[in-house]
């Protein structure tokens, strides 16, 4: 059995057939759906920000047409 730093991350490799010199690594596959989750997570509260964002973003553009129409009623209002 050896040990085999790489990225900092320790892989634990043994002999997966009668054959010494043909090995596997351990734990990639764990930590590769480990981070394939954690990516799709992140990926999913990004998106929901997004939604967020632009659901904001289109309030205040309402507000600001709504501010406009106010004004502009204002000043219609005021000149009769």
């Amino acid at each position: 059995m050896s040990t085999q730093i790489t990225n900092n991350n320790t892989y634990i490799t043994v002999s997966a057939s009668s054959n010494p010199y043909i090995s596997r690594k351990l734990n990639n596959i764990d930590q590769a759906q480990v981070i394939k989750r954690e990516r799709e997570d992140w990926e999913r509260t990004y998106h929901k920000t997004l939604k967020g964002l632009e659901a904001m973003i289109d309030i205040q553009r309402m507000m600001k047409d709504m501010k406009k129409l106010a004004e502009e009623t204002s000043t219609t209002v005021a000149e009769i």
